[in-house]
């Protein structure tokens, strides 16, 4: 990838069901389609995250790329979530109030959990016709 990606990509755990469950989410409240969606599995990620010093083996994280810059754990999520507007902006920014150390170790707990409690798929997930074109890599 020569240049810089012109919207913000939210990589998730291609397998994942809370993830695919996370994905939806977004993209059902982003109504300006300011994100862009790619699996932590595609070649997108493997080209793009290393770079950034995102190890792709020890992730368990949503990672969210914007303007050559990573957001992993917590702060991925909320940084994804402030874009999407509205409520959701001042919300995102509002629990930045927890220190990140705290909000990280819930996250990387849920994290952890996330395939012992909602278990995961065989393959990467498909997108519905309609959310195709969001999705990169």
């Amino acid at each position: 990838m020569d240049q810089q990606p012109q919207h913000p990509i939210l990589f998730f755990d291609g397998v994942c069901n809370l993830c695919h469950g996370a994905v939806q989410w977004f993209l059902k409240r982003d109504k300006r389609g300011v994100l862009r969606f790619a699996s932590l599995q595609s070649d997108l990620a493997a080209e793009l995250l290393p770079k950034h010093g995102v190890d792709l083996e020890a992730l368990s994280s949503l990672v969210l790329y914007r303007d050559g810059k990573v957001y992993t754990h917590s702060d991925g999520a909320m940084e994804a979530a402030r874009l999407l507007g509205g409520v959701w902006t001042p919300l995102s920014t509002a629990l930045k109030i927890f220190p990140r150390g705290l909000r990280d170790a819930v996250y990387n707990w849920i994290a952890a959990n996330r395939y012992r409690w909602f278990g995961k798929k065989e393959a990467c997930w498909l997108p519905r016709p309609e959310w195709k074109a969001r999705f990169v890599g």
